[in-house]
């Protein structure tokens, strides 16, 4: 007689890979493989496969379209560049976005400041911020988003892919012209670092859930962000 699945046996074993793939991008700067995954957690292959499956389905992890054990995205970690660098004390990541780069010392209490590095999409200049816990970074320059939020997950990674830093609204304008995009959102490095500061709060603990919409948009109403591009109400 075939012993009917344990959903409970399932839920533990997807959330022990995605614990340990959020490990191994926190401690190396990048995502375990399969192989990896199942020594580390003791399944099997083909059971983290399943779980990557799981896994991607809520939103948890971003698999690569073309390999479905490859895995491009664990937010706020990314396997591939996307505009952005993030130095900790020991190790190096690629920052998938604005929003995720000044998300990582929120997110990993040994990381007291990061350095998020980035070039200006329209001109090409250089920037970089000593990011912290205590209080948002100085400057002028200014975190563009193209992507409304409900749109996000249509194509994740070219959402997070277009939530860049600029010199300057001027600049943000003069990028919209050459690639013929509509203006998104614009916000000031303070609105960012509030964005980031407690959005994947207890994402590294056993027994994370991502918020449900409500929850979200009372979370960015609560920082400072207005109107339907965060699914709030217009100003």
């Amino acid at each position: 007689m075939t012993q009917a699945p344990d959903p409970t046996a399932d839920e533990e074993r997807t959330e022990d890979v995605r614990l340990t793939v959020y490990e191994g991008f926190a401690r190396a700067g990048r995502a375990p493989g399969t192989a990896e995954l199942a020594d580390r957690t003791g399944l099997t292959p083909a059971q983290v496969r399943q779980a990557f499956q799981r896994l991607q389905r809520s939103r948890d992890i971003v698999l690569d379209p073309k390999d479905d054990e490859r895995i491009v995205m664990a937010h706020p970690f990314s396997a591939v560049p996307l505009g952005f660098s993030v130095m900790g004390s020991h190790t190096l990541w690629w920052g998938g976005c604005a929003w995720d780069a000044f998300a990582v010392p929120h997110l990993l209490g040994d990381e007291q400041e990061v350095l998020v590095a980035t070039r200006c999409p329209a001109c090409g200049a250089p920037h970089a911020w000593a990011v912290g816990r205590d209080a948002p970074p100085p400057g002028g320059q200014v975190a563009h988003f193209l992507v409304p939020v409900h749109r996000i997950w249509d194509d994740v990674v070219h959402a997070c892919g277009n939530q860049r830093l600029f010199c300057s609204v001027g600049c943000v304008d003069d990028w919209l012209t050459a690639t013929g995009q509509e203006r998104g959102y614009v916000m000031d490095l303070a609105t960012l670092w509030r964005l980031a500061r407690g959005w994947y709060a207890g994402r590294m603990d056993r027994g994370y859930r991502r918020r449900e919409p409500l929850l979200a948009a009372a979370y960015f109403a609560e920082v400072g962000l207005r109107g339907p591009f965060w699914g709030l109400p217009a100003d």
